[in-house]
């Protein structure tokens, strides 16, 4: 499959898997979590779908709680898009904006101490 194809599933992904969590979650910690990405494989059989949330809890137990929700998520999202096979989902906990948090962090120190 095109690249182009897997990136714009991709995409739509990321959309309709937020729109789940935000309308047809009924547990309020998926509705605090934002979908900030997905990755799919050329074949379609797994997707990496990257999440942050403003909850204050353990990243690991926070995709433990995204992992358990996975099959309800998977579920819906079979409904919503028109693929032959709903890929697998796999959580992973995005660190990229406590990265950048930091960083700028950082670099306000610096610009404070001059």
């Amino acid at each position: 499959m095109s690249s182009i194809k897997i990136k714009r599933i991709a995409s739509e992904m990321t959309r309709v898997i937020s729109e789940i969590l935000l309308e047809e979650a009924r547990d309020e910690l998926l509705k605090s979590i934002t979908i900030t990405g997905c990755e799919v494989t050329s074949d379609l059989t797994l997707a990496k779908v990257y999440f942050t949330s403003m909850e204050e809890m353990d990243t690991k137990q926070l995709e433990k709680e995204m992992e358990e929700a996975s099959s309800f998520i998977r579920m819906k999202l079979a409904e919503k898009m028109d693929l032959r096979n709903t890929p697998k989902l796999k959580f992973i906990y995005d660190t990229s904006i406590e990265y950048g948090n930091k960083i700028e962090k950082i670099l306000s120190e610096i610009k404070e101490e001059k």
